[in-house]
């Protein structure tokens, strides 16, 4: 298993199969989400085999299906709705990761401090040190970590 941490609420992680659910309780979750719809590829195993095998293993499973390159508005307020009622800490997972990662990143927009920094020339400035994504009705913009200072207008 890859996962990958975003802080002590939520990792994400690509595809897990159902015998790595115990794994993943002995880790410390107590929540898993899974972020990819039933036969998105002929390998993969059903949320309904997903969903036992993490009952078995102790864990609540939620399924938030979405559709690969067609995220929506709705589908991060589904997420952040499933976040925020679910026991933690929380493992959501997809094919490859990316589409857990960035339903956490949306669902997190305007909820989270913006770090801002003071520019030479005393204006404020916002400094990207990764990548930021805001969109839509969620003020989604996205910005590259490319060392530069932001100046918002």
């Amino acid at each position: 298993m890859d996962i990958r941490k975003i802080n002590d609420s939520i990792s994400v992680a690509p595809q897990i199969a159902p015998e790595d659910m115990a794994a993943i309780a002995a880790q410390g979750f107590k929540t898993v989400i899974s972020n990819r719809p039933d036969g998105e590829t002929p390998d993969q195993p059903s949320s309904s085999q997903m969903e036992s095998a993490a009952r078995a293993a102790g864990l609540h499973y939620r399924f938030v299906p979405v559709i690969s390159g067609q995220l929506v508005g709705e589908n991060v307020d589904d997420f952040a709705a499933t976040l925020a009622e679910a026991d933690g800490p929380v493992l959501a997972f997809c094919r490859s990761g990316t589409r857990s990662t960035t339903l956490w990143a949306l669902s997190q927009a305007g909820k989270m401090p913006v770090p801002f920094n003071e520019s030479r020339d005393h204006q404020p400035t916002v400094q990207f040190d990764e990548l930021r994504i805001v969109v839509g009705k969620h003020k989604q913009v996205i910005i590259g970590a490319d060392g530069q200072d932001f100046v918002p207008t």
